[in-house]
């Protein structure tokens, strides 16, 4: 296994991590790869699964947060609307949206015979990035099987980091970037809960990283590099109980974590954050006017803000150590930022 940031010394906030250090740590989360490395292709997809059970079904609240909105993800309008996630969460290269999209809903309505008949539709959740420089984008590799094995893939426990799935041809600071993932402990009325991040990093102007003991990493002379059009996908999971608009100003928080490694949001760059929780499900066929909702009080917020800034930081830096240089389309190299450490 690689190395993580901790092994290099580098420590990104004061709250302790999870068991694994990672978005698994919240109970139920599952995430599964699917990776292509073949000719000039370098790409995949990753799954995130906030529970084993039927999304559509027993929804999650979430909440999200277009920290800058040049990007092309799916379904991201409705659950800004509802609050709510009702299928898992695929994430691939830009042009693999739709693709994503039909495998989604390919298994809802299997699942669910009352889908467009008996009640509405679904909304299906596919975030993008976009890995041309390293990955022939226009290749449209990805299919819709590919989707179905990284969601067929989704376990709990460790996480594979890296250069892998959605991540393997993403880069960051001028480095190879990836999947990476991270969480923190908070603690409240004497419970213990968790806040687990992974992260898509594909973003950052090379010279611009800031590493927590203040160290910036240069990578080695690549020849011009294009202005900061890169993105970045942030999927934060918590067990804390939280109300979707809560959600959404912890998703926001994920973008301190950015700013802290040095990222300032280019012009061209979809970086989005969205945070659910696994406290509690929605149910679709909920018989009851009325239902009961616990909440965290708006005046402790500040700890899980806290955890969703030190978690993004750090998944970014995990995402970037684990992935290897990496020598992709017409050429095109991304160094390791842990050889340079």
């Amino acid at each position: 296994m690689s190395k993580r940031a901790r092994d290099y010394g580098l420590i990104c906030g004061s709250l302790p991590p999870g068991p694994l250090n990672a978005i698994t740590d919240v109970a139920g989360v599952a995430v599964g790869h699917r990776t292509i490395r073949e000719g000039d292709i370098r790409t995949g997809f990753t799954a995130v699964l906030p529970h084993d059970g039927d999304l559509f079904r027993e929804k999650v609240r979430a909440g999200v947060d277009v920290i800058n909105g040049f990007g092309k993800s799916a379904g991201l309008m409705q659950l800004a609307e509802l609050g709510q996630i009702e299928t898992p969460l695929l994430l691939g290269n830009t042009f693999a949206v739709a693709t994503g999209i039909e495998a989604l809903v390919g298994r809802a309505l299997a699942a669910n015979p009352e889908i467009g008949r008996s009640t509405g539709t679904v909304n299906s959740l596919v975030l993008e990035c976009n890995d041309g420089f390293l990955s022939d984008i226009r290749a449209r590799r990805l299919t819709i099987a590919d989707a179905e094995a990284a969601l067929d893939a989704a376990k709990s426990g460790p996480v594979e980091e890296g250069a892998v799935g959605a991540g393997t041809g993403m880069s960051a600071f001028g480095f190879k970037g990836g999947i990476g993932t991270a969480s923190r402990l908070v603690q409240l009325d004497g419970r213990s809960f968790t806040v687990g991040v992974l992260v898509q990093a594909n973003f950052g102007n090379a010279g611009d990283l800031v590493l927590p003991d203040g160290r910036r990493p240069v990578p080695p002379e690549q020849g011009t590099q294009p202005p900061e059009r890169g993105s970045v996908i942030i999927i934060l999971a918590t067990d804390l109980p939280l109300e979707s608009r809560q959600l959404s100003r912890i998703a926001r928080r994920c973008g301190a974590g950015l700013a802290r490694l040095g990222a300032f949001w280019g012009n061209g760059s979809g970086d989005i954050a969205i945070a659910f929780s696994t406290a509690g499900r929605i149910a679709h066929f909920e018989a009851a006017d009325l239902v009961p909702l616990t909440v965290l009080n708006e005046n402790r917020i500040d700890l899980p803000f806290r955890a969703a800034a030190e978690a993004t930081q750090e998944a970014v830096l995990n995402a970037m150590l684990a992935a290897p240089e990496t020598i992709g389309r017409d050429g095109k190299r991304r160094p390791s930022l842990a050889d340079w450490l």
